[in-house]
């Protein structure tokens, strides 16, 4: 694109209503994007974004509308409880079903756009314990693993188009609006958080605002393509990020969930979600020349609660 970026680009953003498409689609509005959000509920979309931004239901909409770029956010929420054969299919549906769909739509138009920028997840490395993870490092071989990687691949058809694609794996979101922090906080005000199994798992944490900089670095950079790891260059056990997150709220944080406990809970969410180690680094987005404005969780948390 023109490296002016306040130029008029037309975005299509899928789940753009969501915690993390939210906060983009303000950021490019700002920035001088036409934006155009697909949404399952228009009207509450309508509600959360800019005004500035247009809003529909279904891909239908969109015939004969040519985009410059895509962002494909869309995607049910992996931590909203236990898992069951029911919610896996759900998954599956919203993230790679949805992502075939969208290469159809623009095939049988035939007006691709230059980019396309597809979210992943970390999840797509498994657990690797205290393992440094690049993007090259091995996929896992769970189902959170699996439903990554064929999303990945649902993603790279578009490059048989010269369509430049970006996957994006996304670590732990961190925002005071939302994300893994609104679950955590009510127990850690109470004073009763604590640490996770054995604490030793790491967590591979980006505060939002870092993220959303991130997606708009890689629809800029013309060069940038492949995979990048979503994540601040600070992976911290969920020992450290205990500590750190209570001592930041001025509350103990003695209260450890046994690991045993969390499986009775959870099911297999608790071992994909809460207890698995991805100690993940941002190896290609730092060699991209991407600079990171919260490094550090201290400084994120520091941010986040405006201290």
């Amino acid at each position: 694109m023109a490296s002016d970026s306040s130029a008029k680009e037309r975005v299509l953003i899928t789940g753009g209503s969501g915690f993390i498409g939210s906060a983009l689609s303000h950021k490019l509005v700002h920035m001088g994007y036409e934006v155009w959000v697909l949404s399952r509920d228009p009207a509450r979309a309508m509600l959360r974004l800019n005004k500035q931004v247009h809003v529909v239901r279904c891909l239908s909409d969109l015939v004969g509308i040519a985009f410059f770029a895509v962002i494909n956010l869309v995607g049910e929420s992996l931590g909203a409880g236990r898992w069951n054969e029911q919610s896996k299919r759900l998954f599956r549906q919203s993230r790679v079903d949805f992502t075939h769909e969208l290469y159809g739509f623009f095939s049988s138009q035939r007006l691709f756009p230059q980019v396309l920028i597809s979210a992943s997840a970390i999840g797509v490395y498994g657990d690797a314990g205290s393992a440094l993870l690049d993007e090259g490092a091995p996929v896992g071989d769970d189902f959170a693993a699996h439903l990554c990687r064929d999303w990945e691949s649902a993603a790279q058809q578009f490059a048989a188009h010269s369509v430049r694609v970006c996957i994006v794996r996304i670590g732990i979101v961190l925002d005071s609006n939302g994300g893994a922090l609104k679950q955590m906080l009510p127990a850690f005000r109470f004073g009763l958080g604590g640490r996770m199994g054995s604490g030793e798992q790491y967590m591979s944490w980006i505060v939002r605002q870092d993220l959303v900089q991130l997606f708009i670095f890689l629809l800029q950079n013309d060069k940038a393509i492949g995979v990048f790891n979503g994540v601040a260059p600070e992976p911290v056990t969920n020992r450290d990020f205990t500590a750190l997150l209570a001592a930041q709220l001025g509350r103990p944080a003695f209260l450890p969930m046994p690991a045993f406990v969390l499986r009775l809970l959870f099911g297999e969410m608790a071992d994909a979600l809460l207890l698995s180690s991805q100690r993940v680094l941002p190896v290609r987005a730092e060699g991209e020349g991407f600079s990171f404005e919260y490094p550090r969780l201290q400084g994120a948390l520091n941010k986040i609660f405006e201290k």
